[in-house]
């Protein structure tokens, strides 16, 4: 018996309305859980790398194994990362979140020490005159001068997130790496493709609004360019 010929799910097509019809509620599920995934693991990872990127400027001695560290956790690769993680976290969405944390430092450290580095000495300078002490003179100055080279790492490690979520499917936590990995061991094409362009999304979306926020924080940038 052959599949009527409207029917594209029992055609087993790459592009099929009737999947996404039918499948609204399992897509959102794993849209939701990309989205939590992604997003607590750059929120960590950006509150271990401001610490670590802020010591290796005060520090000269500092720099070198804090840059060599996140090196070497970059090289790794996401399954032996997992592995290792394996034993702390267990099948978790923990275990997904810290290697992607670890993943992002090496993004996140290097740019916001870029920018801290580009911060012109005479403006620290200056406020040093101001009566500015370190903590008032980072938070103040520091830190919002290097904020276009620190958003250039956050829009990098945000998208990288988002990639590499797919990979938590091998322990039950890769949101819509879960229904790639299940599409590509039935060979469901609609499935596979779906979910791979809403990962496409998701990413272009994450690296504009990041954008956005950037153009915001720094209004300054834009009276240059202009």
């Amino acid at each position: 018996m052959t599949a009527p010929p409207d029917d594209c799910l029992a055609r087993n097509e790459w592009i099929c309305g009737e999947y996404l019809t039918t499948r609204r509620q399992i897509l959102w599920d794993a849209v939701l859980q990309h989205l939590h995934l992604t997003l607590v693991s750059v929120l960590i990872g950006l509150l271990l790398a401001v610490p670590l990127a802020v010591a290796a400027r005060r520090w000269r001695w500092a720099s070198g194994p804090v840059l060599g560290l996140t090196t070497v956790l970059y090289t790794i690769p996401s399954l032996a990362m997992f592995s290792l993680l394996l034993p702390v976290y267990g099948l978790s969405a923990s275990l997904v979140i810290a290697g992607l944390v670890l993943y992002s430092l090496t993004l996140l450290v290097r740019n916001i020490l870029a920018g801290l580095r580009a911060v012109p000495e005479e403006t620290r300078q200056a406020a040093r005159g101001m009566g500015y002490g370190p903590i008032r003179m980072l938070f103040a100055v520091e830190l919002p001068l290097s904020l276009p080279a620190a958003m250039a790492g956050l829009r990098i490690a945000t998208v990288s997130a988002v990639s590499l979520v797919t990979v938590g499917a091998i322990v039950g936590y890769g949101g819509l790496g879960n229904l790639i990995y299940a599409g590509m061991n039935t060979y469901f094409k609609a499935q596979v493709l779906t979910a791979s362009v809403l990962c496409v999304v998701i990413a272009i979306a994450a690296d504009l609004l990041l954008l956005g926020i950037q153009r915001l924080l720094t209004p300054w940038t834009r009276a240059v360019q202009s």
